[in-house]
């Protein structure tokens, strides 16, 4: 029987995944396996030493200390492109909303209420219709920063409404390039990007390297008048350069979804409220990803989508008997001395795997028979393993 733990208000598609024969969820359950959780913070909180792994139902995991928990052992799972498509219909909102005077319309509308004639307030609003008028997204081009699960299906849209579209990705991988539509012309560098795109939508994690990646300098070089969207982080923006930017008038708009005191009370900001994946589909598909995700590494090692391992994976082979994990500092000779205490105690190994992501290495090794109490205990004693399970 697995414990896992959850936070927040996690779906139903995704907790029902769950086998009450095998599982036990619930917010309170003791000596947790795992955690399954959406934005609550695990910064400052004590890890029981059950925890193996963390599920993050959505993209990011800037409230879990993943480089805490990488060195203690935990996979920290995410839920890559399950929201993507609530995230894209958003950015297509912003940038409507960002074009033509939409808000605006609505509020002067909404304030004819001393109006009674139908007649009358009809001619007026033909007067006053040109107050509101914007421009079309069909010819403009649309810089995407970021050419991800999100990225690509805002390019894909952006390209049916006959947009150019350009875009920037410093760490494409080769599945999204496979995405993405041929029709994007590829951008060397952020600063060619934003020197010719009239929108700018954002959609890169929040990391060390993108840390204000939008900021003064390179808002200089941002193309007079553009719009700047930001469905992505917080962090990856500096708000005050942003303000600076439309107080000069070099920006024409700046459209979020993490409000700032500092964005308040300007009609050229639209901050909502932080609702990118706020969609009963996207918290269902997250929910259902960030599940399946864990019940696989808990019950077989595997791991997919992990954002502080390496994705590995290995079919059960209904003739050993037992499945070793194992995860260490990625130096030389960890999995030999392992392979070493196996064979001098006759642990015959039918079948393994080995993978590595930066500073860990992670391992799957498959047994004729499960192994005693004092060989596991000898392989925790390895210099330079870090955590060892026998599923």
């Amino acid at each position: 029987m697995f414990n896992v733990k959850t936070y927040n208000q996690i779906s139903d598609k995704g907790l029902s995944r769950f086998s009450r024969e095998k599982y036990k969820v619930a917010s309170d359950v003791a000596s947790p396996d795992a955690y399954i959780l959406r934005s609550y913070k695990l910064q400052g909180e004590s890890l029981p030493s059950s925890v193996k792994a963390v599920a993050r139902a959505g993209a990011g995991t800037n409230n879990v200390p993943v480089t805490e928990y990488t060195k203690l052992g935990v996979v920290v799972f995410n839920s890559p492109g399950a929201n993507a498509n609530a995230v894209k219909e958003l950015v297509l909102a912003g940038m409507l909303l960002g074009s033509r005077g939409i808000l605006q319309g609505l509020d002067y509308v909404q304030g004819l209420t001393h109006m009674t004639d139908a007649d009358e307030m009809s001619k007026l609003l033909e007067k006053e219709k040109s107050n509101f008028a914007g421009f079309e997204l069909q010819g403009k081009t649309l810089g995407i920063v970021g050419l991800g699960a999100i990225g690509s299906m805002i390019a894909d849209a952006a390209l049916a409404l006959g947009m150019n579209v350009v875009g920037f990705d410093p760490a494409l991988s080769v599945d999204a390039a496979w995405r993405l539509p041929n029709q994007v012309a590829k951008m060397e560098n952020l600063q060619s990007l934003l020197a010719r795109s009239d929108y700018i939508t954002l959609h890169v994690p929040a990391i060390d390297a993108t840390k204000n990646m939008i900021n003064a300098d390179t808002l200089k070089i941002t193309k007079k008048g553009a719009v700047l969207l930001n469905f992505a982080r917080e962090a990856i923006v500096d708000a005050h350069a942003v303000v600076d930017s439309l107080n000069a008038g070099h920006l024409s708009k700046y459209i979020c979804d993490f409000p700032e005191p500092i964005l308040l009370n300007r009609k050229d900001v639209y901050a909502m409220p932080h609702i990118g994946a706020s969609t009963e589909e996207a918290e269902e598909n997250c929910a259902i990803m960030a599940a399946d995700q864990l019940m696989d590494y808990l019950e077989n090692g595997n791991i997919k989508n992990s954002v502080n391992f390496p994705a590995v994976f290995m079919d059960r082979n209904p003739g050993t008997g037992a499945r070793i994990t194992f995860s260490n500092d990625n130096v030389s000779g960890v999995l030999g001395n392992v392979l070493s205490v196996l064979a001098d105690n006759k642990v015959n190994v039918v079948d393994m795997v080995n993978k590595s992501r930066g500073d860990v290495a992670y391992n799957i090794i498959d047994v004729e028979h499960e192994p005693s109490a004092a060989v596991i205990a000898a392989l925790t004693k390895i210099e330079r393993v870090i955590a060892v399970r026998v599923i």
